[in-house]
């Protein structure tokens, strides 16, 4: 995973594991399914409009809330190729990478795009890509950037068992 080029959704801060994967859906296990009530909690109509490889931006504290991991897997499962927010839950930050999901953590983002830009984040150099400019971020570490690029944590742990890189 080098870079990852989508449309912009900009949401606020707080945004809880509840609006993300509202908890009526916890019995659907297939994350298929799982990704057509991506951010329901927020609009209703928000999962039609959502779209492969669609870009979230939020403000502090995104995936706070419960533990629920089926927050970062409905996003991962419609599409989302990255979420840039300020700062994250450390349990959802964990549960993002184990399902292959991309975080960026930028302040500045939110404040410098609008919803509907297209932006491109270049993991690699560490750079959000904006037409007025570029922001840097902290890369995650490698071995970070590997489970993601393996596609999650389980298929990362598969890849390993099998002597793979």
């Amino acid at each position: 995973m080098d870079t990852a080029k989508g449309r912009v959704w900009v949401l606020g801060d707080n945004v809880d594991t509840d609006v993300i994967y509202p908890g009526k859906y916890l019995p659907i296990i297939v994350p298929e399914e799982m990704a057509l009530h991506a951010l329901e909690g927020i609009d209703p109509q928000f999962p039609s409009r959502l779209k492969h490889g669609d870009i979230i931006v939020a403000g502090s504290n995104f995936g706070c809330g419960s533990s629920r991991e089926q927050a970062a897997t409905c996003l991962k499962a419609a599409g989302v190729a990255a979420v840039v927010a300020g700062s994250y839950s450390r349990i959802f930050f964990r549960n993002a990478l184990n399902q292959g999901l991309a975080l960026v953590e930028s302040k500045e983002c939110r404040t410098r795009v609008k919803e509907g830009d297209t932006i491109t984040i270049d993991f690699g150099r560490g750079k959000i890509l904006l037409s007025d400019g570029d922001i840097s971020f902290e890369s995650l570490a490698p071995f970070l950037m590997q489970i993601l690029e393996a596609g999650g944590l389980i298929e990362h742990t598969k890849k390993k068992i099998a002597g793979g890189k």
